[in-house]
């Protein structure tokens, strides 16, 4: 028989296409509502957010590292207490071990001990400038005269003091340490001459007459 256009449809065809559409239409709003979903603007893309326990143990890491940096930072605080104490013992001992860079090796040393062994003129200038001072502060012309003079002689005297104990400890340096660094050795001896002795430091390891 041919088909009657007016005749209905049958009802499981009208079923399954509802169902089709109602599908389609859940579809469609299941995608919409992930879209508009917040992402954590610092999660990469393509991620998840974190979740709150992540987060949580993330602040707890950066909370133990700022820990570990504090003491790590006490530490070395404590380090270089420590390291200063050995040093300021070393410099009344001489104990080479923990004595400051300028002060190590035998070359230093030796320079030390030349310039303890001997009495020097500039270490004495101290007290003579009181003296000069005192005397140029006295209004009489004779006073004044004698501490101008004794300016320029104690000026002298200190100058060539300085030039032969140069000439005399570069000299022996050479001769006792021919292989060895001996750059600012004099120069790290005439300056430890222009203090006075209980003043110096590394303290003096050799008495007045005694050869190092």
């Amino acid at each position: 028989m041919g088909s009657n256009p007016g005749h209905p449809l049958p009802l499981g065809f009208v079923f399954r296409s509802r169902a089709k559409e109602e599908k389609a239409a859940y579809a469609d709003k299941a995608s919409l509502t992930d879209s508009k979903q917040t992402r954590d603007p610092q999660a990469p893309k393509g991620r998840p957010t974190p979740k709150r326990s992540e987060s949580q143990t993330q602040r707890r890491s950066v909370a133990s590292t700022s820990m570990t940096r504090k003491d790590a930072s006490k530490r070395q605080r404590e380090e270089r207490r420590t390291a200063m104490q050995r040093q300021r013992q070393a410099l009344a001992s001489g104990d080479e071990r923990y004595l400051p860079a300028r002060d190590k090796g035998p070359v230093r040393k030796f320079a030390r001990d030349w310039i303890d062994s001997r009495f020097n003129v500039a270490e004495f200038f101290l007290p003579m400038a009181v003296v000069i001072l005192v005397l140029s502060m006295v209004r009489v012309g004779a006073l004044q005269s004698i501490a101008l003079l004794l300016w320029l002689v104690v000026i002298v005297l200190i100058l060539v003091d300085a030039f032969v104990n140069a000439y005399r400890l570069k000299k022996r340096l050479a001769e006792r340490f021919p292989d060895h660094n001996r750059r600012g050795a004099v120069a790290y001896a005439l300056m430890r001459s222009l203090q006075m002795r209980r003043l110096r430091l590394p303290k003096p390891q050799v008495k007045r007459g005694e050869r190092p």
